[in-house]
């Protein structure tokens, strides 16, 4: 089985390395791809030097910053032409700790997506200020309640998918650019039938480098779910309507 690790990359260079090195040095082995949107700090440069000195890496550079979605769309692309069966979503600031990716693949063995989650069996969060936690602990429960899935944390990005589950979904029904994206991943995948399961894992905040989460992401994120949530519950309202 081969498993390849999507990292989106933009002014990582005080991270980029220390990351693939820490994956590495795993007893599992995984390709690495990096989609890096053109870093003006050099984050490409530094990815393009490790791949010339390992065949497991492989870099794809894109003109500018184009979003997080569409990096993880055109990296599952390239997974799925190289033939892999296992892909993976990380990111490239520590607060994803590699130790977990072993857990991970033993975890997909029952399941199609698994999901490295900040809320399940409790809080498991790091480095972060209370306001900021409160606000993605309430995202995480309005989303929920919103579109009806039984899960803690929609919008982790350390994820595990089978390679059915990318092959199966619509990229051209992903609208959603930031965050936004995991929630949509994960409400398609859950409505195909797909098997989803958590694991707790510690979310580390960024020790070095900016977060570049903004305020139009959240209100992406908020009406990605009433968007989701619309025709769910036209779907509703058809079976009450049966009985």
């Amino acid at each position: 089985m081969k498993s390849m690790i999507i990292i989106p990359t933009y002014n990582e260079k005080d991270n980029i390395e220390r990351l693939v090195k820490a994956i590495n040095l795993l007893e599992d082995e995984f390709y690495i791809t990096i989609v890096d949107d053109n870093s003006p700090d050099g984050t490409g440069k530094i990815a393009d030097q490790m791949a010339a000195g390992n065949h497991r890496i492989h870099v794809i550079h894109r003109r500018c910053k184009l979003g997080l979605g569409s990096a993880y769309l055109e990296g599952f692309r390239y997974a799925l032409d190289k033939e892999m069966d296992y892909i993976f979503e990380m990111d490239a600031d520590f607060s994803h700790h590699p130790k977990y990716l072993h857990e991970m693949l033993e975890a997909i063995k029952d399941a199609d997506l698994v999901i490295g989650s900040r809320y399940y069996e409790g809080i498991r969060v790091d480095g972060w200020r209370f306001r900021r936690l409160l606000i993605s602990k309430f995202a995480n429960i309005y989303t929920s309640y919103m579109i009806i899935v039984p899960l803690w944390d929609f919008t982790s990005g350390f994820r595990c998918f089978r390679k059915e589950v990318l092959k199966h979904i619509d990229a051209k029904k992903i609208r959603s650019n930031g965050y936004a994206f995991q929630i949509e991943m994960t409400t398609y995948a859950y409505h195909l039938g797909f098997k989803i399961k958590e694991i707790p894992i510690i979310f580390y905040g960024r020790e070095f480098g900016i977060s570049k989460i903004s305020r139009r992401e959240v209100w992406e994120a908020f009406w990605t779910v009433i968007r989701l949530r619309s025709p769910l519950k036209d779907i509703i309202h058809h079976l009450n309507s049966l009985f």
